[in-house]
């Protein structure tokens, strides 16, 4: 591997480029015709450049592409790679898979954008040595071969530095020794076969051959069309455990909590049970226009505390907080307490107005207007939402739009906020949001953004592109064994992994599903052990999952009834009912388990009952792997086979003994072979999370858990 200047490499659009018109030169000849190498189907490369890909700080980037040439010769392909704001590249050799496809990888190592490309020619010293082995192998006469060797050496000696030069130098002059019929000729029997014997082995000797790997002769070289781009993010960008809570219901049984509260009767309770993200609704003045009472009955009560999401008032908008939930001086004390306890703090923005917010009465230009001059409120027919207005982004003032709606960013990013949940970003402009999180993150490349868009997948998929660092899924709504397997694959095996990261919720305060609402406390522990083994990065909806909340306000609804939303909760934590400790025994294992902060590696395990879901993941250094069966029916016990990938879990003797440890229960088991019987009941835990141990130390391990 090696840096090299950019005045070293050669002009990669030459091969495009066309001569003026010369007296019988055709006007269409290419400038360099020499360049005889082809390079094609990179990967990764999104749209053809058009986006990123996505990686974390200390990941691998694995490139892989088809470079070969006509002809024989041989071909040598490197890989080239740069942060975005250094003007030299690091470089380093890819090596062949087979059938002209190549593979490369390097490392990122801080946050921002990475550049990365390749290039290939035409080996010719690799090809001559090739067939110069094949030659001395046959006892053939090498003499002018070896002459050939030594004039490609000689030319390397003058790319080459150091010690290269100088063995370089040195094997060329044992080659021309050897091949010179001169002096040979002059010399009797042993010494002359030993003139020709040295003149070989410089030739062959590796270390020869790794110093002219070293000087190669890039005159022809192919450079790849494109330069392709890495987005570089910080590990909270693959792996996390997000906990939604409102600050409101924080008080003492149903008084207004504050985020005083927050810090001090949540942020402990968030910290016993393991997360890493605090993720809060919009802290923000409530409209009190057409505020929503409770079970969003649109006559709201004289007391209801309405929407967050209604945003703005007479106490300011985006950018201030709501009196009843304190200052900007507490909103300070929170962040810093949660990162007292490693805690980020992930915070709500949602690009919507209460008719109260100061920009319906500033900026009325950046609202669409009805036939009578009133401003349209929000709908999705047959739903109304009289109380917020949907910002218009065909404005005439768009830049101004633009403008503001960074700097409410800019202005959280200023009171410690790296991370935010973006609400519906999918209703609004999709250029809006490419120019607003590339800007922000060329300045602060820690930011996290996480898209809301539970939309068509198309449209899911082009926000992720465009910037967004992680995506809600369609989790909740996978329920059976092959539509989990069908989907998770897609979002793990697909091209899609490159640039849409998953965050598994299997509830939210706008998502209750059907089975949450029916399967009782075995589908609650089932989902959540789904959620933090199949994604790297998963978050719920408390206290309402650990409380197992469950009713809807109506039959065939999603939504809760007396849904936070609406009013302030009184949540008994200390209930007895709680799955708070599965809840903090499972972020306990993810923090534990690197196999469990990736999901690149996830693989699915055939089993004989469709009800039963077996699956693994394993650490990028081979030494971690955790195996997942889980029983898919909340009510009815489950029986059957599962027959393991041993490979894919880190066994790679057949008939050798493997010991897996329930993380769970504690228990531990020896199985041997691929087959394996499970008996999973609901009513005591619907799953068994499984560490692998690749071998039983010795017999009484054997005995001891037989």
């Amino acid at each position: 591997m090696a840096r090299v200047k950019p005045a070293d490499e050669p002009d990669q659009r030459a091969a495009a480029s066309r001569l003026a018109p010369v007296p019988g030169i055709h006007p269409d000849t290419p400038r360099e015709g020499r360049r005889r190498v082809v390079v094609e189907h990179v990967t990764p490369e999104i749209e053809g450049g058009r986006y990123p890909i996505k990686r974390v700080t200390g990941e691998r980037v694995v490139v892989e592409a088809d470079a070969f040439a006509d002809g024989h010769d041989d071909v040598a392909v490197e890989l080239r790679w740069r942060r975005e704001d250094e003007r030299e590249w690091t470089e380093a050799p890819m090596a062949p898979l087979g059938n002209d496809r190549w593979r490369g990888a390097f490392t990122v190592e801080e946050l921002g954008r990475y550049r990365y490309t390749l290039r290939a020619w035409i080996d010719r010293f690799a090809s001559w040595h090739h067939g110069l082995v094949k030659k001395v192998d046959a006892g053939q006469d090498v003499a002018v071969d070896l002459l050939i060797g030594a004039d490609l050496v000689e030319r390397a000696v003058a790319r080459g530095r150091g010690r290269d030069r100088q063995r370089l130098r040195a094997a060329a002059g044992a080659m021309r020794e050897g091949s010179d019929q001169s002096l040979v000729g002059k010399l009797l029997g042993a010494a002359r076969e030993e003139v020709r014997t040295r003149a070989i082995e410089a030739a062959l000797d590796p270390k020869t051959v790794e110093a002219m790997a070293r000087c190669p002769d890039r005159r022809f070289a192919t450079g790849y069309e494109r330069e392709l781009t890495v987005w570089v993010e910080p590990e909270r960008a693959r792996s996390g455990a997000w906990y939604e809570l409102f600050p409101r219901s924080t008080g003492e049984g149903t008084e207004h909590g504050t985020l005083a509260t927050t810090a001090t009767r949540a942020l402990p309770y968030v910290a016993r049970l393991g997360f890493d993200v605090l993720y809060l609704p919009p802290v923000h003045p409530i409209g009190t226009t057409h505020r929503k009472g409770r079970n969003n009955n649109p006559e709201g009560e004289p007391d209801a505390p309405g929407s967050p999401w209604a945003i703005g008032g007479e106490d300011g908008g985006h950018t201030a907080v709501h009196p009843e939930l304190g200052t900007l001086e507490d909103f300070d004390r929170l962040v810093a307490e949660a990162g007292r306890l490693g805690i980020d703090v992930a915070l709500d923005v949602a690009f919507q107005v209460s008719p109260d917010h100061p920009w319906a009465r500033e900026h009325p230009e950046w609202f669409r207007h009805r036939p009578d001059g009133s401003i349209q409120y929000a709908e999705n027919p047959p739903k109304r939402y009289e109380d917020i207005y949907p910002l218009d982004f065909e404005t005439e003032d768009w830049r101004g739009l633009w403008a503001a709606l960074r700097g409410v960013f800019e202005f959280w990013i200023g009171h410690g906020v790296t991370i935010f949940r973006v609400d519906n970003p999918h209703t609004k402009s999709l250029a809006f949001w490419e120019w607003c999180i590339d800007s922000l993150k060329r300045e602060h490349p820690e930011l996290i953004f996480l898209s809301e868009a539970f939309t068509r997948p198309r449209l899911m998929e082009r926000l992720a592109k465009l910037g967004f660092t992680q995506s809600y899924t369609y989790f909740a709504w996978r329920t059976q064994k092959q539509e989990l397997i069908d989907y998770f694959t897609e979002l793990t095996r697909t091209e899609v992994r490159e640039y849409l990261r998953p965050n598994l919720w299997p509830n939210t305060p706008d998502i209750l599903t059907e089975q949450l609402q029916t399967g009782g406390r075995a589908a609650f522990m089932h989902r959540l052990i789904l959620a933090t083994t199949l994604g790297a990065s998963y978050g719920i909806y408390g206290p309402a999952f650990e409380l197992m909340e469950h009713v809807p306000i109506r039959p065939g609804a999603e939504e809760y009834q007396n849904s936070e939303k609406y009013e302030i909760r009184d949540w008994d934590l200390d209930s007895s009912h709680s799955l708070a400790k599965l809840v903090a025994r499972m972020n306990e294992i993810r923090r534990e388990h690197p196999a469990l902060h990736r999901n690149d590696t996830l693989r699915f395990h055939p089993t004989d009952n469709d009800h039963i879901l077996a699956y693994s993941k394993r650490s990028e250094d081979g030494e971690d792997a955790v195996l997942v069966i889980a029983n898919l029916h909340p009510v009815a016990r489950q029986r059957g086979f599962v027959h393991l990938w041993l490979a894919d879990i880190g066994i790679a003797e057949y008939d050798r003994p493997f010991q897996v440890h329930d993380l769970l229960t504690g228990a531990r088991y020896v199985w041997q072979g691929s087959s394996a019987y499970v008996d999973l009941d609901p009513d005591k835990l619907p799953a068994h999370v499984l560490h692998v141990r690749p071998h039983v130390r010795d017999e009484r391990d054997f005995e001891t858990y037989r």
